[in-house]
C-alpha cells in the first residue's frame, strides 16, 4: 500500500515538473483540435492565395502575349493568337478544381435548397 501511494505521488511529481497534462484532460484535446483547425485553415488560404496569383499572371501575361502576337501581323482571331490562353487556361481550371474543389458550383446542399426553391415557388403559384 505504501509503495502504491510513493508511486503514485512520484508520478504526480513528474507530471508537475514537467509540465505534462493527463491524456484524459478535455482542454488539451480541445487545443490540439483548435491548432489543427487553425493550421487546415492556414493551408487552405495559402492555396486560395496561390490560385489568385496564378490567375493575375495568367491574365496579365496573356493580354501581353495577345497583343504582342497581333502587333507582328498575325490576325487577331486565328487559332495561334489564343492558343496560350487556351492550353493554360485548361491548367488554370484544374487549379480551380484542385483549391476549391468539384462541388465549387453545385455544392453539398445546392439540391436540397433547389428542392426548396421549387417547393416554394410551386406554393405561391397555388396560393
Amino acid at each position: 500500500m505504501q509503495e502504491e501511494e510513493r508511486i503514485l505521488n512520484q508520478k504526480e511529481q513528474n507530471i508537475m515538473e514537467n509540465n505534462i497534462e493527463p491524456y484524459g484532460n478535455n482542454n488539451t484535446q480541445s487545443a490540439f483540435e483548435k491548432e489543427e483547425a487553425y493550421l487546415r485553415a492556414e493551408k487552405k488560404v495559402k492555396a486560395i492565395v496561390g490560385f489568385y496569383w496564378h490567375l493575375a499572371s495568367y491574365v496579365i501575361i496573356n493580354i501581353f502575349l495577345i497583343i504582342l502576337i497581333s502587333s507582328n501581323g498575325v490576325k487577331l482571331f486565328s487559332f495561334g493568337t489564343f492558343s496560350t490562353a487556351f492550353f493554360w487556361g485548361i491548367g488554370l481550371a484544374f487549379h480551380f478544381i484542385g483549391v476549391f474543389g468539384p462541388n465549387f458550383f453545385f455544392g453539398k446542399n445546392w439540391e436540397e435548397r433547389k428542392i426548396n426553391e421549387l417547393m416554394d415557388k410551386d406554393k405561391k403559384h397555388w396560393e
